[in-house]
């Protein structure tokens, strides 16, 4: 059977972070944050910590306000709906409170555009259970400008860039049934710059290529000039690359004449 989730650094990453905020002493701040760039497995592992320490889990839009964030987590924690946020807010924290089960909140930077982290703050206050701020790289600079909320971070966890280890337990999943030399490997590796979403691409590339010429493994040599999904846009595209090549005109070419044409004999 072909694995769904590859047990990840990240994974690793954010279970310990959990933990640390889980078990922290009596007194500590009880938020934390998980960074890092687009595309670097942080919503993966959000899956499997929620899983392992039966937490709550939000993953905000930026279309969302406070009140549908508040509903959200609502839902979510499994309360009936209350009106006003202030009772949401209260009702959140009682549950988390009785509960302790930690509450995960995904691509947290969307929190900060609409002044919703204060509402985050509020429910972290209310309950102190485990808050798990999980966001983008700025997301760490981006809260100072909330010193209140800065300052109830117990720890800062920086998402890892895919290396060969991550690479090879993402093979089964990506590349299942083909095996996946080393020198490519290495190579998606350096091409994908750290992203876990290009190397898994990357992969199923490499997948389709060896099936489609009938191998059962890939190496760089097979992989050939065949391009790497990097990030990069497509280089553009000069007019001059649509135009047809003109065709000289052989000696013998006829010509052939106007329907009213005159031909004159010598």
């Amino acid at each position: 059977m072909t694995p769904s989730i590859a047990p990840l650094r990240n994974v690793a990453a954010l279970i310990g972070l959990v933990e640390r905020v889980q078990d922290r002493a009596f007194g500590l701040p009880g938020m934390a944050t998980f960074y890092g760039p687009s595309g670097w497995g942080k919503t993966t592992a959000v899956t499997v910590a929620a899983n392992e320490y039966q937490a709550h889990v939000v993953q905000v839009k930026d279309c969302w306000t406070p009140t549908y964030l508040a509903q959200a987590i609502l839902r979510e924690i499994g309360l009936p709906p209350v009106r006003g946020v202030a009772a949401m807010v209260d009702a959140i924290g009682a549950q988390l409170a009785r509960s302790d089960r930690p509450l995960i909140i995904d691509d947290a930077q969307y929190l900060l555009r609409k002044r919703m982290i204060e509402l985050a703050r509020d429910i972290y206050e209310s309950c102190q259970a485990p808050v798990i701020l999980v966001g983008e790289e700025k997301l760490p600079q981006d809260l100072t400008r909330w010193e209140n909320i800065h300052n109830r971070q117990l720890a800062w966890e920086p998402a890892l860039a895919c290396n060969m280890s991550d690479a090879e337990k993402l093979v089964p999943i990506y590349a299942a049934g083909v095996d996946v030399a080393d020198d490519l490997l290495a190579a998606i590796v350096d091409a994908s710059g750290g992203s876990i979403r290009r190397v898994a691409t990357n992969l199923a590339s490499a997948r389709e290529l060896a099936r489609g010429r009938g191998r059962r493994s890939v190496d760089l040599d097979l992989w050939g000039a065949h391009p790497f999904t990097t990030g990069q846009p497509p280089t553009v595209r000069r007019v001059e690359d649509f135009r047809p090549v003109a065709r000289p005109e052989r000696a013998d070419t006829v010509v052939p004449l106007a329907a009213d044409a005159k031909v004159v004999r010598s």
